[in-house]
């Protein structure tokens, strides 16, 4: 897969696993396991650039001694879930341009 769009897409998967409610490092990969591998070293880097982006932003919490991050998704991560969503759409439409000729 180009590796633009599978970081692009990543970066949306990411931003729906904090859609509905504010998470963590550890918790984001076991939520994103059953539909897809993603390595701690993959994930930490795409969520701090979606932090810079602005698309989340981070605030610790101390827990059991620790202080943990957690990711709490912006409007404009939301909006690039929507976006993404509308361009998906295209997607599909360019998927069965592209596959026609095998059905």
């Amino acid at each position: 897969m180009d590796i633009q769009l599978k970081r692009g897409l990543l970066d949306v998967c990411v931003l729906a696993a904090i859609k509905n409610e504010d998470s963590y490092g550890y918790r984001i990969i076991k939520d994103m396991k059953p539909y897809l591998e993603l390595s701690e070293s993959t994930l930490y880097t795409i969520l701090k650039r979606l932090e810079t982006a602005r698309m989340l932003e981070v605030h610790t919490v101390e827990h059991e001694g620790r202080l943990r991050k957690y990711y709490h998704i912006t409007p404009a991560g939301v909006q690039r879930i929507e976006e993404f969503k509308t361009d998906w759409e295209e997607i599909r439409s360019i998927y069965r341009f592209i596959t026609r000729e095998e059905a």
